[in-house]
């Protein structure tokens, strides 16, 4: 199982990027995805999450109203749209996968099994 990250930048705040995620190796549409973000010095914290089929997601209060998560099972993706980027959003960037028949929505990084390298976010003021 691999997930490959990509889709990040250096970026003016105020901007916006869309991070993409393709999972190889095993079935993608039975597992909900997430992304999760760790700036230098931090804890790796919770950004997104969406159900299996796409009918239930979820964001952490920093991302409402800016981010997006969505996917394509037919591509084996998902998607984090960030728009209005602030300086603070500056980070590494990882999307993770449930265990199959994890169809559920999460935000815990325990309830992940498979993480992506992560791609690099930066947001200059």
């Amino acid at each position: 199982v691999q997930l490959q990250a990509c889709g990040g930048g250096l970026v003016q705040a105020g901007g916006s990027l869309t991070l993409s995620c393709v999972v190889s190796g095993r079935t993608f549409s039975s597992s909900a995805m997430g992304w999760f973000r760790q700036a230098p010095g931090k804890e790796r914290e919770f950004v997104a999450t969406i159900s299996a089929g796409s009918g239930r997601t979820a964001y952490a209060d920093s991302a409402k109203g800016r981010f997006t998560i969505s996917r394509e099972n037919a591509k084996n993706m998902v998607f984090l749209q960030m728009k209005s980027l602030k300086p603070e959003d500056t980070a590494s960037y990882y999307c993770a996968a449930r265990s199959p028949g994890s169809t559920n929505i999460s935000n815990l990084r325990n309830g992940y099994n498979y993480w992506g390298q992560g791609t690099q976010v930066t947001v200059s003021s």
